[in-house]
């Protein structure tokens, strides 16, 4: 008998096939290949004198990855991911909608609810915290989605290009099913076949076995993450059923709030068209923040009102001061106050993001024009609830040049919050606001601007900036540790 090299990545498993005495037949497969675990065979391998037929060329074991190919890239992959995971969210929530029976239960609970002036603003806050929460568990689903996607397709990709390899795998282990070798005590033609048999197993089935090990937990893996996606889709399916909820009860809340200011309603209208008069002559914030609290009213007497109290409360002793902290700190701050229930140089690392959303530049990074961001940004979903970070002022809502619709609250100690990017403002100048109250809602996409420039998203953005005596400050040693996070393009 003569003894041959022959290629070890294509004729291991037509020899072995040769050894059973069975000819090769290649499963058709969605699986694919590169004959990796022919690595494990000898350099020389015995051939079969009987029953052998050639083997023929298959072109799915000989697939292999051209030297250039380039690995994808995990963050671009994952970002791609993200963006399918958030299109099929948002037509997801437009088949979102309540029962009828839900509908009369919020509009009881609505006509139920003390009509105090106090008690709407609590129910707003209230309401606007459960839906900060349930947009932060929808953000949180949507990277657990994305992050099950990338690797389900790494798992389907990592089975595609070994899709010859598998075939040959699978089919030789269903041959070795129906034909076993023979048994050793017949015949000496039976007995040499066997010993053929036994030596081209001993060399391929550690390879083989290897394969199919690999297989085995590749498909039960991607078993687990299918499992795990439908799991997640309906855990989300219900936290956007409860965010339509809370939407549609916040909606109650402001139209009963519109109420209670309707007898004052012409000034309001008055005030506003003046407001947009003065921000059409301001050119710079500081300019307008003077304008507004010296003609607009409603604004000057509550500046006034408010620096009343600030400077009421810095005649405080020690000793009352420590009280008075200690009980707004221990108790719940009282609802009628007209000024911030706590200076707000103490409010560092206290302080919530006005929106659930990601952060994608901070205070000092490059703004895409040339210079450094004055402000932070994140990015949200669209119709996100915006609230108020701090107690403050309402000094002006509205549009004002390239921060299209905006807010600039003052917080008292010589601070003032602009918030920008919104959609739909729910507030007024004039009015103050407690920290966590309402303020705005969010659009559908983002909205150009000069603070939304060179941005990598086509999602609602806000833009959120600190100033202290007129000048920007970083606001992030105000935000709490949960809120503090890198920014998408720190390194």
């Amino acid at each position: 008998m003569t003894r041959t090299a022959p290629k070890r990545k294509r004729l291991i498993l037509p020899v072995l096939a040769a050894g059973l005495g069975a000819t090769a037949i290649f499963a058709q497969s969605d699986l694919g290949g590169t004959g990796a675990f022919a690595q494990d065979a000898p350099a020389q391998m015995p051939t079969a004198e009987s029953s052998q037929e050639p083997a023929t060329p298959n072109a799915a074991t000989d697939v292999v990855p051209a030297p250039d190919e380039v690995p994808p890239d995990p963050a671009a992959e994952l970002a791609k991911k993200r963006d399918e995971t958030r299109a099929e969210l948002e037509a997801l929530s437009k088949t979102i909608n309540l029962s009828s029976d839900k509908v009369i239960a919020l509009q009881k609970s609505i006509a139920d609810l003390d009509k105090s002036s106090t008690n709407i603003r609590q129910a707003l806050i209230d309401s606007a915290a459960r839906r900060k929460t349930l947009e932060r568990q929808m953000l949180e689903s949507e990277k657990k989605l994305a992050d099950l996607g990338v690797k389900e397709d790494a798992i389907h990709r990592s089975l595609h290009e070994r899709r010859g390899l598998l075939a040959e795998v699978l089919a030789a282990l269903q041959r070795m099913g129906r034909n076993p070798p023979p048994a050793l005590l017949v015949t000496p033609d039976d007995a040499l076949a066997s010993v053929r048999s036994a030596i081209l197993l001993g060399a391929v089935v550690p390879g083989m076995r290897k394969e199919t090990d690999k297989l085995a937990g590749d498909l039960a893996n991607l078993a687990a993450l299918q499992a795990a996606t439908t799991k997640e889709k309906a855990n989300l399916a219900a936290t956007m059923t409860n965010n339509i909820e809370e939407e549609r009860r916040m909606d109650m809340l402001l139209a009963e709030n519109d109420k209670l200011n309707r007898s004052n309603a012409a000034d309001l209208e008055a005030e506003k068209k003046r407001s947009e008069e003065l921000a059409g002559k301001a050119t710079t914030l500081e300019s307008l923040v003077a304008s507004m609290e010296s003609q607009i009213s409603s604004v000057r007497e509550a500046a006034e009102a408010a620096r009343r109290e600030e400077e009421n409360r810095r005649l405080l002793t020690e000793e009352q001061r420590a009280q008075a902290k200690a009980l707004a700190e221990n108790g719940v701050p009282d609802k009628n106050r007209i000024a911030p229930a706590y200076p707000f140089g103490e409010l560092k690392a206290k302080l919530e993001l006005p929106v659930a959303g990601e952060i994608l530049r901070q205070f000092g990074d490059a703004d895409g024009t040339g210079h450094e961001a004055m402000g932070m940004t994140l990015a949200t979903n669209p119709d996100t609830v915006v609230t108020a970070p701090a107690d403050g002022l309402v000094v002006f809502a509205g549009s004002f040049r390239s921060y299209g619709q905006m807010i600039i609250l003052d917080a008292g100690d010589g601070y003032h919050l602009v918030i920008s990017g919104m959609d739909m403002i729910s507030t007024r100048q004039g009015k103050f606001v407690f920290a966590g109250e309402p303020l705005a809602v969010m659009g559908a996409k983002r909205v150009a601007s000069a603070t939304a420039l060179a941005l990598e998203t086509n999602r609602p953005t806000l833009y959120i900036e600190f100033r202290k005596d007129g000048k920007p400050v970083d606001s992030r040693p105000w935000w709490t540790a949960r809120d503090t996070g890198k920014a998408r393009n720190d390194s």
